[in-house]
């Protein structure tokens, strides 16, 4: 595999942003019980936006046309913008667990859009396996079970804000090979900020129940955003470079791993023997879909 200027090769990227996302989760999750999720969305992004820029500004500014410059900024939009929304307003009505875990349906959904969007090749192999990760997605998010009505809701808004990662995912394949990655995350993530913040100011809320939190608190919401929207989304976008948008989406499968690891150790949560079974019909998916061939990205023109 093609490395990067990090020295890193794209799968290590790759799984590097599962992990951080996985992480920054569980962080979200324990802060989420004391702060309203769209002001923990500001608290999260704020200090990321501000350390993005000091890092585009060492680095030299790049060179971006305008008319690439709208595209970036729409997907900002997209993501983290629509799609943290979603899933931080889920996060509060389901378990760190179930919500990592429901982010296995993102490489099914990136497949789908990719062949239909980018023309990407899928195989049988590849159509069946995504399949069968969704059917234990379905399996983890209790969705079919009229019982957990509780969490149910939740696993809706967090599958909304998959579906637009989904989608991030497939358009932002061209943008990435020809735009430097740090100055579109920079970029998406001060858009991302403006959306969260217009959203929390019509809350009618203020600076104020940020600056009542506790210090510790406060410091653990800017490491998990700068885990989440630094850190995760840099990988990422780098390992995006260099393979198709299906086979970036496979690494998105273990985000899981991670997440339901780190929440059992972290917050002592469990799953259902159900929801047991959908990880492991996840997690083999997930085997078989690293094993399998993938084709190699055309070369941006």
């Amino acid at each position: 595999m093609a490395r990067h200027s990090l020295g890193l090769a794209p799968s290590a990227s790759l799984v590097l942003a599962a992990a951080f996302w996985a992480f920054g989760t569980v962080i979200a999750k324990h802060l989420l019980a004391s702060l309203p999720p769209v002001a923990f969305l500001v608290l999260q992004l704020a200090p990321s936006v501000v350390v993005l820029w000091i890092l585009v500004l060492a680095n030299g500014t790049p060179r971006v046309a305008w008319r690439q410059m709208l595209p970036i900024a729409a997907l900002g939009w997209l993501n983290p913008g629509l799609a943290y929304t979603f899933s931080m307003l889920g996060l509060v009505q389901t378990s760190a667990s179930v919500a990592t875990l429901l982010w296995a349906a993102e490489p099914a959904l990136i497949v789908t859009m990719a062949w239909l969007v980018l023309r990407e090749r899928v195989t049988v192999r590849l159509i069946g396996l995504t399949a069968t990760a969704a059917g234990g997605v379905l399996l983890v998010s209790e969705i079919l079970d009229l019982e957990a009505s509780a969490e149910t809701g939740g696993a809706v808004l967090i599958l909304g804000g998959v579906l637009c990662c989904a989608l991030y995912t497939v358009l932002s394949r061209r943008i990435v090979t020809v735009v430097d990655p740090l100055f579109i995350v920079a970029l998406q993530q001060t858009v991302g900020l403006i959306w969260v913040t217009g959203l929390w100011l019509m809350e009618g809320s203020s600076v104020v129940e940020l600056r009542a939190l506790p210090l510790r608190d406060l410091l653990a919401g800017a490491v998990s955003g700068l885990m989440y929207y630094v850190v995760a989304f840099s990988f990422y976008l780098r390992g995006l470079r260099s393979v198709p948008a299906g086979t970036a989406g496979m690494f998105l499968n273990l985000i899981p791993v991670f997440g339901v690891s780190t929440a059992y150790l972290f917050l002592g949560e469990r799953l259902v023997a159900a929801q047991w079974i959908g990880a492991a019909v996840i997690l083999i998916s997930v085997c078989a879909l690293l094993g399998a061939p993938s084709r190699r990205p055309e070369a941006a023109s």
